[in-house]
């Protein structure tokens, strides 16, 4: 018979800038499957230079594998089907410890973003609806929001919160045309949902990283 059993161990995670009482804006930017925060990380620096108001917080996800092999490179991934339950929990309970931590070195009126990208976006919208906070902008980069979310609690997070799906128009996982139909979904929900399509594939892109940071 199987059991859970619940242990303590070590999250890892990057941070860019400073938290301090100078900071307005944080960002949680969760990354997809196979890679690592420290490289997802790197993405986002922009949004740190020549600015002490804005911190980035790049979370890793608690199963760390090879990419090829049994050596070589090493990615990241936040849960698969097998004991898909129990890895929720405890990915939400990384991400609300982490943004505990985080968000009491800073003021309390600050402006939090949240991006997930790929495999990040079901992550942050199962640790959104679970979070002690709201945030002014959910981003959906390459990605959707969890389908098995019950209706009111999705209700209850997106209602009037500004939501921005992004997907290049040759991305391997995912159409344009999916992205369109997850857009009119939310937009169910009341959440003020925008597409966003650039040209590329399953890729961050800093021009309209750029543009949804304005």
């Amino acid at each position: 018979m199987e059991h859970h059993f619940p242990v303590t161990r070590n999250a890892r995670y990057q941070q860019l800038g400073q938290l301090t009482a100078r900071t307005r804006r944080v960002w949680f930017v969760v990354h997809g499957y196979g890679q690592l925060a420290a490289y997802f990380v790197r993405h986002f620096a922009f949004l740190t230079e020549d600015r002490d108001d804005t911190v980035v917080i790049a979370p890793e996800g608690l199963s760390r594998f090879y990419l090829q092999g049994n050596g070589g490179r090493v990615g990241a991934s936040w849960m698969t089907r097998d004991d898909r339950l129990a890895e929720i929990d405890d990915h939400v309970g990384f991400l609300n410890q982490l943004a505990a931590y985080v968000l009491g070195q800073v003021p309390a009126e600050i402006e939090i973003t949240v991006l997930g990208f790929s495999q990040g976006t079901a992550t942050v919208g199962r640790w959104l609806a679970r979070a002690a906070f709201r945030p002014a902008h959910l981003i959906l980069w390459a990605g959707g929001f969890p389908d098995d979310m019950p209706a009111e609690t999705a209700a209850q997070l997106l209602k009037h919160l500004r939501l921005s799906i992004v997907i290049g128009s040759a991305d391997e996982f995912i159409t344009i045309e999916q992205a369109q139909q997850q857009q009119q979904v939310l937009r169910q929900f009341g959440a003020k949902a925008e597409l966003f399509p650039f040209v590329g594939r399953h890729e961050l892109n800093r021009t309209l990283l750029e543009q949804l940071a304005g």
